[in-house]
């Protein structure tokens, strides 16, 4: 009895144990996992936020510098002493205003010697002119009057030995009627009715009158043997008058050609030497202001090309000349994109930090530019105000206004994660674990960036990630 005693009581305690195990094992289990559910909970919402709506003014910040929109230094064309200069630094200038002068005296010399010739060269081509004309006319009147002469000598020959032969036949009766009265007066001496003086009178007009045959008759001769050759002669003389009025008409171009040459290149020594001249007087190349001295009156200055960033570099320029001003900025590859001419910008210049200038986008630069492995592009400002207070080289803080966005997906930055060359963001899954999903993403605007779809409003994002989850990044 005894014994059955004992072992009831000992079997007993042996349930009571394992049962108290049992309570503390559920216990134990249902801590662990209000622990870790509420430990979870802490974590989820410590490393999540929520993707938000917002209205964005796209503000791009960049840094830049104020520039002349155009810059140049100012030589002379050819090595000379500077003689005097008209500008000191600051000066206002106007476009062909004379800046400074070069030594130019032998240049006078020059210009007014070749004054001198050009005007020669005029007169000689002139006179010349005037000469060879005469020289035509000359020879154009010798022509025409033997031909004149000519015509004259044909219609007077035949007319003359007409007029010859018309005497001669007009002698020959006056011949025959004198010897018929030659023998009336012989028959009459013979009979004694008339005296010898008489009959030697009749006899005297006879023999004049044969004479006078005698004589017609040598002229008509003369008329018809000679009258051809004068013609000819007048021919032959008409022949080389027409000879050398056209050779006279043939060289006439040239001669007053080389004469006309000579007048040009004159013209063209005249022109070269006022250039030269020209040139010895330096004279802004447009409207702008004095940035820069270079030389003073007395050095000698040499033309150059290139330019110089001090005063001590000055051999080669006189002065330096700007005109205007404008913002150059440096806009990095990411922000580029989203500037265009025409948009507005805020200018704060380091000398003025109080003051805020207005511009605008005048042109963005089509190359980029490379710079300790930083890409930007050049975006070239136009200032609307501060032209009067602004100076060339000033450091200034640019900002970009661009269109205000409403009603914007933004997510911190610091949320947007790439996976396989591919933007997103991480998001819990059913078991708050972050899962990737890809995103295709708008601007960027310093710590916010804006969403263009992939995620709704109000969808948590991980802005960090869980111990194992970057355990699990980093194996």
């Amino acid at each position: 009895m005894k014994l059955l005693i004992n072992r009831q009581s000992k079997r007993n305690s042996v349930l009571a144990t394992g049962f108290l195990a049992l309570c503390l094992a559920l216990i134990g289990f249902a801590t662990y996992t209000v622990v870790t559910r509420s430990r979870s909970q802490v974590d989820i919402e410590a490393l999540t936020v929520p993707v938000e709506k917002a209205d964005l003014n796209a503000e791009i910040e960049a840094s830049g510098r104020v520039e002349p929109i155009k810059s140049v230094n100012v030589s002379p064309k050819d090595p000379a002493r500077l003689v005097e200069l008209l500008v000191e630094q600051g000066d206002r200038v106007t476009v062909g205003q004379t800046l400074a002068i070069m030594e130019n005296e032998e240049l006078s010399t020059q210009t007014s010697q070749a004054t001198a010739e050009l005007k020669q060269s005029r007169a000689s081509l002139a006179e010349g002119k005037a000469k060879i004309n005469a020289e035509i006319a000359q020879a154009q009147s010798r022509l025409t009057q033997l031909e004149a002469k000519l015509d004259q000598v044909q219609n007077r020959i035949p007319r003359d030995i007409d007029q010859t032969k018309a005497q001669i036949n007009a002698a020959e009766s006056q011949l025959r009627l004198v010897q018929e009265r030659v023998k009336r007066n012989e028959y009459l001496l013979q009979q004694g009715a008339i005296t010898q003086d008489a009959f030697d009178e009749v006899s005297n007009d006879f023999q004049g009158a044969q004479s006078s045959i005698n004589e017609l008759r040598q002229r008509l001769q003369q008329l018809q043997s000679t009258g051809g050759g004068e013609v000819e002669q007048i021919k032959a003389e008409i022949n080389e008058a027409r000879i050398a009025l056209e050779q006279k008409q043939t060289t006439a171009p040239d001669e007053i050609a080389a004469l006309e040459a000579a007048l040009e290149q004159a013209e063209v020594s005249l022109q070269r030497a006022k250039i030269q001249y020209d040139d010895s007087i330096v004279k802004a190349p447009f409207d702008g202001i004095v940035t820069q001295r270079y030389a003073v009156e007395g050095s000698f200055v040499a033309p150059s090309t290139s330019g110089s960033s001090t005063a001590s570099a000055s051999a080669t320029s006189i002065l330096a000349l700007a005109q205007g001003l404008e913002v150059i900025a440096k806009v990095t590859e990411l922000d580029i994109g989203q500037l265009q001419p025409g948009q507005k910008v805020k200018i704060v210049a380091d000398a003025y930090p109080d003051r805020e200038f207005e511009g605008e986008i005048k042109r963005i630069a089509p190359e980029a530019v490379i710079e300790e492995n930083v890409t930007s592009f050049e975006v070239r400002i136009n200032l609307i105000t501060g032209q009067d207070l602004l100076r060339s080289k000033m450091n200034v803080d640019v900002t970009f206004i661009g269109k205000e966005l409403t009603d914007s997906l933004v997510v911190p930055t610091v949320a947007i994660f790439t996976e396989d060359g591919e933007q997103g963001v991480m998001v819990p899954d059913e078991n708050n674990q972050p899962q990737f999903q890809p995103v295709k993403i708008g601007l960027y605007l310093g710590d916010q960036t804006q969403i263009l779809e992939g995620i709704d409003a109000n969808q948590k994002v991980f802005i960090d990630l869980p111990e194992e989850s970057r355990r699990r990044e980093e194996d």
